[in-house]
Order: structure tokens, then sequence, then C-alpha cells
């Protein structure tokens, strides 16, 4: 009887394991100029001086664009420089922002870079973070991520959970103050902070209960 139930256990274990993910490489602009950029601002924000931006990861943040359309989300992004727009994070670096992963409305899955390469995404955090973007969040205050982005949200935190059992916390944007009392907040700028409202904690409450076979952590409270 109890080989039975640990050869179900097993079973479950593998389909939970290989579950099919489809994901289309979109490469932002990232040449030696944005590698130097990311060492610069590892330097200044984290104090460690590295020899290249590979990451351990260890957190999945979850974001939205607050931008509808997916062409304006990715040029969002492209650039390695940050664009004129963002003086709300500009004197902290020049660096541009970036994310690993962006969600098409229709749940199409783009890698805009290696997952295990330093983005500028979440303050205090990038050091060890994934981001995943998803285009909406209309104006940045629209609960309106889609279901086919949520599905597609569930098996990409499953994938990277199964390629790096590093990872630890599952958060969302808006909860990245929270980690400020955990080991994995390195800012060194006491001023540099935002607040921010995505992508909701409806959505994240959907992602997290699709993965709690996984034992991701939440950020402390």
């Amino acid at each position: 009887m109890t080989k039975m139930i640990l050869f179900f256990a097993f079973l479950l274990s593998v389909s939970w394991s290989a579950e099919a993910i489809q994901i289309i490489d979109k490469p932002i602009d990232f040449g030696s100029k944005r590698v130097e950029m990311t060492k610069a601002y590892i330097l200044q924000h984290y104090g460690k001086k590295v020899k290249d931006i590979t990451i351990e990861p260890k957190i999945i943040v979850l974001h939205w664009t607050a931008e509808m359309s997916f062409d304006k989300s990715f040029h969002r992004l492209k650039p390695e420089m940050l664009l004129s727009d963002r003086k709300d994070i500009v004197k902290a670096s020049l660096l541009n922002v970036s994310a690993h992963y962006l969600v098409a409305r229709d749940g199409t899955i783009y890698r805009l870079m290696p997952d295990n390469h330093m983005a500028r995404h979440v303050i205090g955090l990038n050091f060890s973070a994934i981001g995943v973007e998803n285009v909406g969040g209309k104006d940045n205050k629209e609960d309106d991520l889609t279901p086919a982005q949520l599905r597609s949200n569930i098996a990409l935190v499953k994938y990277l959970k199964q390629k790096y059992p590093t990872i630890e916390y599952l958060i969302g944007h808006h909860e990245y103050r929270q980690m400020e009392k955990t080991a994995l907040w390195l800012e060194k700028d006491k001023g540099y902070r935002t607040v921010k409202s995505d992508p909701g904690k409806r959505f994240m409450d959907d992602v997290r209960k699709a993965v709690k076979p996984l034992h991701l952590k939440a950020p402390p409270q």
C-alpha cells in the first residue's frame, strides 16, 4: 500500500514538473554598454564589485507595464539608456529598466534577456530577482490583466522554480518594500524608493493559489 501511494505521488510530481510552456525569444538591446552600466549600478546601489552580471535567482517579481500596447511596452524596455520621462528614477542611474520576460495580453510569453543576468526592475532586489512584466494595468491603476496572462504567469513560475531550485520567494512589485526585512534586500540608498501598485492583490492571490505546491514564500508582513 505504501509503495502504491509513493508511486502515485511520483506520477503527480512528474505531471507537475513536465507542464509544457512556450517561450519566444525577443531580445532587448543588451550590449557591452548596458552590461557596464549594470555593473556600475550593482556597485553604486549594492556595494558589490562584480566581474559579470550573473545572478543567483531567489525571487520572482510579477509586474504590469501600465501600458496596453505590447509594442510600446517592449520598446520602453528595449533601449540601453533610460527614457527621458522616467524622472522618478533617473537620479539613481541612467541604466534603462528591463525585465527578463514580457507576457502579452493573449498570454504569449517573450524572453527579453537571459534570466540569470541582472535586470533593473525592482529597487533593492535586482541582484537576486527575475522580473516578469505583463502588458496591462492601464494608467497604472486598472486591475485588468487577462485570464490568459494569469495562466501564462502560473506556467512561467512553475518553469522558473524547476529551472532554478534556489528561488524562494514569489512577490508582486507592489510588495517589494516588505522585502526590506530580509537578507536579500541590498539597496544602500535609503532615499531611493517608489510607490508601486502592480500587478495587484487579486492577480497575486490567483497565481499563489495555483502554485501553492511549490511552497514559495510571500514577503514578510
